[in-house]
């Protein structure tokens, strides 16, 4: 049975799932993923069953004017209604945000960094609770970069 997809449209969602700390980047996509609690559903009319799929879309303006971002987000929307279905995994959020290249790249090479991102991000879990993802601060565990010397000189 195909699980059923929701959408993430509120800003404190796409914060809640940032918060996270798991996503994978490709040339084509950053992924960013959280489980989702029992009380995180929406709720109202947004209502989703707890096993569902929920995902949400960002553009920035570094991808460029209105048009490419709108058009950046419909190449996203279309590779996430391919790819979720199989890949996605049930209970989780995920926010797909575009980077330039998601415009340029391929729409074949943008199905497939989608996939790897999905199996990196669904991957087992490291001892710093981050699943083996780039992160901002330079890949070392906590995202503290290290201090480095300049050559020839000691203290």
């Amino acid at each position: 049975m195909t699980p059923v997809i929701g959408r993430l449209k509120r800003r404190p969602e796409f914060l809640k799932v940032a918060g996270a700390r798991r996503k994978w980047v490709t040339p084509g996509v950053i992924l960013q993923a959280r489980r989702r609690q029992r009380n995180d559903g929406a709720s109202g009319p947004d209502r989703v069953p707890a096993e569902a799929i929920r995902v949400g879309f960002t553009a920035s303006r570094k991808v460029g004017p209105a048009v490419a971002r709108n058009r950046a987000r419909r190449r996203l929307r279309a590779a996430c209604s391919e790819v979720m279905p199989v890949m996605g995994q049930a209970g989780y959020d995920y926010v797909l945000i575009a980077r330039t290249e998601t415009l340029r790249r391929p729409y074949r090479q943008l199905l497939d960094d989608l996939r790897t991102a999905l199996g990196r991000v669904a991957g087992e879990r490291t001892g710093n609770g981050i699943t083996g993802s780039r992160t901002a601060g330079g890949g070392t565990p906590g995202g503290a970069r290290r201090r480095t010397r300049p050559a020839g000189r000691r203290p």
